[in-house]
């Protein structure tokens, strides 16, 4: 317990009797104010007496109240005989001091151990004005530096970090962003502050707040977590896709008896570009290895019209959901007109192995314009799409092409062999796939080729 003694200092802050209305005296308010302080305090009269002696201080040194409170100066107990002096010197100079010193020295534990800490003494003044003595405030040095470590971590998260930081509260809103994050979000600083993590994302808020729950409830997850976000932007602006490398820190209050939830850390660094890389790459191997299969395949087949269906089979698989060969009529319509006469094509219902459909050899029954007919023309791919319109019109799309009523994506490659242009192989998603790309076209070329060679080898029979 805090401890006194009753003359000097202490009697001017008035009775330890409690009043007639059973308050609390001023001493015991005092008592119980120095006893509920973090740091250890101790305070001398004018001549250098301990009159002040807090639980903290208890804690560090191992000297109790009782035995601190009436000791002169710290010579002989608290610190050693040779620096005795200095000590004094030092503690009691803050009297004649303007404002508050700060000094560290070493200290004696009442087990004879030394401990470093950091001092901040001040003077205390009676009534009139007068110096009446010293208060010094003290820590351990390790622990002081362990708190300016972590103050200066948390600046320099919040203005230099490469990293996004930002503290969300435990109901889910921004209270601190850095200057990292706001740029990433697309917004200021502090104008994310208390807002729906929702009215920052189009898409992925979903997996990002049930991440921040999860922390909340169980703690940190014992790795960073990957997840892809869709950032909101003014209106007409180009939605963001991005891939956030996140990690979740959960705050506590140090202050509190019971672990008191303050809110998650979050911490996230951009990743898209290295993520699109390693998915490019990726891909490129599926695509290589699948050529590859098939072409050991084709090889084993007698027929060249069953391998150019081989090459088709192994680049449907998560490349389309649906393809088809059509060859160049060998005579030409009214006006010189090329016609496609329909080879062969993957089930337009079920999944299912592409199968030769034109032995009828009758032409297939393309509008001008069609983007098969395109593909001969330019002798190079042609990208179509039915674009963002209802699921009727999309299916009227695609059937007026005399494609499979569920395709919304298509890609045509042209087949050449030997300079000439044999005709199409067109390659067909649905909506929940992803419209053709530039790389798509690259591959879908690859496959063509390897089709034209084995309808040029069918023709030569």
């Amino acid at each position: 317990m805090s401890a006194s003694r009753r003359s000097g200092a202490t009697d001017e802050l008035g009775p330890d009797e409690p009043g007639e209305s059973g308050e609390p005296g001023r001493s015991d308010l005092l008592a119980a104010l120095l006893d509920g302080m973090d740091a250890a305090l101790c305070a001398f009269d004018a001549e250098g007496v301990v009159t002040h002696w807090n639980r903290e201080a208890e804690r560090i040194l191992g000297w109790s109240a009782a035995e601190a409170v009436g000791r002169h100066g710290f010579a002989g107990w608290a610190v050693r005989s040779a620096d005795a002096a200095e000590v004094q010197a030092r503690l009691l100079s803050a009297m004649r001091a303007p404002g508050r010193q700060v000094h560290e020295f070493a200290l004696l534990t009442k087990d004879g151990g030394r401990v470093l800490v950091r001092t901040q003494s001040a003077a205390v003044r009676g009534p009139d004005g007068e110096p009446a003595g010293v208060y010094c405030a003290f820590s351990e040095v390790h622990a002081q530096i362990d708190l300016e470590r972590s103050i200066a971590l948390s600046e320099a998260l919040f203005e230099d970090a490469e990293w996004g930081v930002v503290l969300v509260d435990a109901d889910l809103r921004p209270a601190v962003v850095n200057a990292h994050a706001a740029r990433a979000l697309g917004i200021g600083r502090t104008s994310a502050l208390g807002r729906p993590l929702g009215e920052l994302f189009a898409q992925g808020v979903e997996e990002l707040e049930a991440a921040l729950t999860h922390v909340l409830a169980e703690g940190a997850p014992p790795a960073p977590a990957e997840m892809w976000v869709t950032l909101r932007t003014a209106k007409g602006g180009e939605e963001r896709r991005r891939c956030w490398r996140n990690a979740f820190l959960p705050l506590s209050s140090p202050l509190a008896e019971e672990p008191v939830p303050l809110g998650v850390g979050w911490l996230f660094r951009d990743i898209t570009e290295a993520k699109r890389g390693e998915q490019e790459a990726a891909l490129l191997r599926f695509r290589t290895n699948q050529l590859h299969r098939a072409g050991r395949a084709a090889a084993e087949c007698e027929d060249p019209l069953e391998a150019a269906t081989v090459h088709l089979d192994f680049a449907l698989a998560g490349f389309a959901d649906h393809a088809l060969i059509d060859r160049v009529a060998p005579t030409a319509g009214a006006g010189g007109a090329v016609r496609l006469v329909r080879l062969a094509a993957t089930p337009a219902g079920a999944p299912g192995p592409c199968v030769l459909t034109g032995a009828a050899g009758l032409p297939v029954a393309y509008e001008p314009g069609h983007p098969a007919l395109s593909c001969v023309e330019r002798t190079g791919c042609v990208r179509a799409e039915a674009g963002s319109v209802p699921a009727e019109l999309a299916r009227e799309w695609a059937l007026r092409r005399q494609w499979p009523g569920d395709a919304v994506h298509a890609l045509c490659a042209v087949l050449r062999s030997r300079g000439r242009t044999l005709g199409v192989v067109t390659f067909l998603r649905g909506a929940a796939r992803t419209p053709f790309e530039r790389s798509d076209a690259a591959y879908a070329e690859d496959v063509a080729l390897r089709i034209a060679a084995a309808l040029d080898l069918a023709g030569e029979r």
